[in-house]
């Protein structure tokens, strides 16, 4: 069976408010991804249409997608697992190659959430909680994601001001980078003192709904290598789910999916956590990147947020996380937000990160989760 590489890659700027189609949005991202590989929608095989339906009022948006950016009669699929969609289509795409169905496969991600107010908005991520349970009482995704940093303030003594660490470097680096929507940094004072949304977590605890969209173009071995002399080989995949309903959930500390998937995308790899050059977690809040350091194996329980207040997650530390300013400086594009955090990592390993570009580079990961940890995802790549 042929090894898988990503070939191209693209993203749209991540906006409030793009001021297009969800087909206009998508077509930017699949025009820079292909340009990036220098190959014509005719050459693509197969493609997978990635995000969070009822934000835009197209149902089956693959069908539309796909006919805009020329790919019929080509087979197209919609896939859906909620924030974890894009990362979900590069593992379906993977094994769409893996199988020996296809040789060239596009994954397009996208969300266009400025049609919604936000009350709307939450009201529909609510729903990705169980509708009988939990989300009629209240259970948003920073209610969901509270639960976590109470439970992981009272059993680690995680403070509230490593926390707020981890939104200052993100938007440190967001700033050099010029497809993220937040181009300000932030002091550890202004997101202390920002207004409570869900106690401990605080406006700049949280991530930002956003429109993008995002592509990555995966081929076989044989025509990888015809198409570009930087391949970057996907080595390691770790997909993994949690009950949908929080009484049923086992631990508050940490999320039982991702390190359920890194153990497996670790063991694919044949590396070890302390092996991983650069990488991009799913960092929805801020307590979510603390939990992710953990779950990854990058530190012990209990030590996230120790690991950022020492700059240990920053680009010259031990475990550069989220160099790009992550889902707090980028934006959050739901069905986008997987295939920008592989385009940053492909960029990084192929040495085209410019300012944001972590030394000497081997081994990337991408964490991505769907959802209040209720999908979760891990890619390894390799130079």
């Amino acid at each position: 069976m042929s090894e898988v590489a990503v070939v191209g890659v693209g993203q749209t700027a991540f906006t409030r408010s793009c001021g297009v189609t969800i087909k206009e949005l998508c077509f930017e991202a699949f025009k820079e991804a292909l340009e990036d590989c220098n190959l014509y929608p005719k050459e693509i095989e197969a493609s997978l249409i990635c995000s969070a339906p009822e934000y835009d009022k197209q149902r089956s948006p693959a069908g539309a997608i796909v006919e805009y950016l020329g790919l019929n009669p080509q087979p197209t699929t919609y896939v859906e697992n909620i924030c974890a969609s894009g990362t979900t289509g590069v593992r379906l795409a993977y094994s769409l190659i893996k199988s020996g169905l296809h040789d060239i496969v596009a994954v397009i991600g996208f969300q266009k959430m400025s049609e919604l107010t936000s009350r709307e908005a939450q009201e529909r991520m609510g729903r990705g909680a169980d509708i009988m349970w939990d989300s009629p009482f209240g259970l948003t995704m920073p209610a969901g994601y509270a639960l976590y940093a109470r439970m992981h303030m009272k059993t680690y003594g995680t403070t509230e001001e490593q926390m707020a660490e981890v939104k200052v470097k993100s938007s440190k680096y967001a700033v050099l980078n010029p497809k993220a929507m937040f181009q300000r940094e932030v002091s550890l004072e202004e997101v202390l003192t920002s207004r409570v949304i869900s106690s401990p977590l605080k406006f700049y605890d949280c991530s930002a709904n956003a429109d993008g969209a995002s592509c990555v173009i995966l081929a076989s071995a044989e025509k990888a290598r015809k198409i570009t002399d930087t391949p970057v080989w996907i080595v390691g995949i770790g997909s993994a789910s949690e009950p949908l309903s929080m009484a049923n959930r086992t631990s508050f500390v940490g999320l039982n999916c991702a390190v359920e998937a890194a153990r497996q995308a670790y063991k694919m790899a044949g590396i070890e956590p302390k092996d991983v050059d650069v990488a991009e977690v799913h960092d929805c809040f801020t307590i979510a990147e603390i939990m992710a350091y953990e779950n990854l194996g990058f530190c012990n329980p209990g030590e996230g947020g120790k690991l950022v207040q020492e700059g240990q997650t920053y680009i010259d530390g031990d475990f550069p996380v989220n160099i790009d300013g992550g889902l707090l400086g980028k934006g959050h594009p739901i069905g986008a937000t997987g295939g920008s955090q592989v385009r940053t990592i492909v960029m990084q390993l192929r040495g085209d990160a410019g300012r944001l570009q972590v030394k000497r580079a081997e081994i990337g990961l991408v964490h991505n989760i769907g959802g209040i940890g209720l999908y979760g995802n891990v890619l390894i790549f390799r130079r």
